[in-house]
C-alpha cells in the first residue's frame, strides 16, 4: 500500500509540474524558436449552399482515393465532424504544401465544394521542461 501511495504522490507531483509548465510559462513558449511540424491536420467543411446531391456523385472516387492515401501511409487518422459538415484528417506529411497537394488531388478538393483548413502540428515542446524535472 505504501508503494501505491508513493506512486500516486509522484504522479500528482508530475501533473502539478506539467500544469505549471504549460500554464505558467506562456512567455517562455512564445519566445522559443518555431518547431518543425511533423504532421498536418486538415479540416474539410462543405461550403454553404453545397447540397448532398452535388457531392454524392463524387463520393465513390473520394472514398477510394482516401482509403488509398491511408494505405499509402499519408492519412494517419480521420474523423467525421458530429455536426455533419465534413471531416478532419491527420495527415502524415510534414508540410502544408504536401497536405494541399494530397487533398487537392482528391475529387472533393478539386470540386470547389469544400473549404480546406490546414493546421501544421508538432510535438508539444513544453514537455521537454517536464522531462528535465523528472530526470532530477
Amino acid at each position: 500500500m505504501k508503494n501505491l501511495s508513493n506512486k500516486s504522490s509522484k504522479s500528482l507531483s508530475v501533473l502539478m509540474i506539467l500544469f505549471g509548465v504549460l500554464l505558467g510559462n506562456q512567455n517562455k513558449a512564445a519566445a522559443q524558436e518555431p518547431v518543425k511540424p511533423t504532421c498536418v491536420m486538415v479540416n474539410l467543411s462543405r461550403k454553404t449552399g453545397v447540397t448532398t446531391e452535388k457531392i454524392q456523385p463524387l463520393m465513390l472516387d473520394e472514398i477510394t482515393g482516401t482509403v488509398q492515401a491511408y494505405f499509402d501511409g499519408k492519412i494517419l487518422q480521420w474523423y467525421s465532424k458530429t455536426d455533419g459538415t465534413g471531416v478532419v484528417f491527420i495527415l502524415n506529411v510534414p508540410t502544408v504544401e504536401e497536405a494541399k497537394a494530397l487533398m487537392e488531388s482528391l475529387p472533393l478538393g478539386k470540386s470547389g465544394y469544400v473549404d480546406l483548413q490546414y493546421i501544421p502540428l508538432a510535438p508539444l515542446q513544453q514537455l521537454k521542461i517536464l522531462l528535465n524535472h523528472v530526470k532530477k
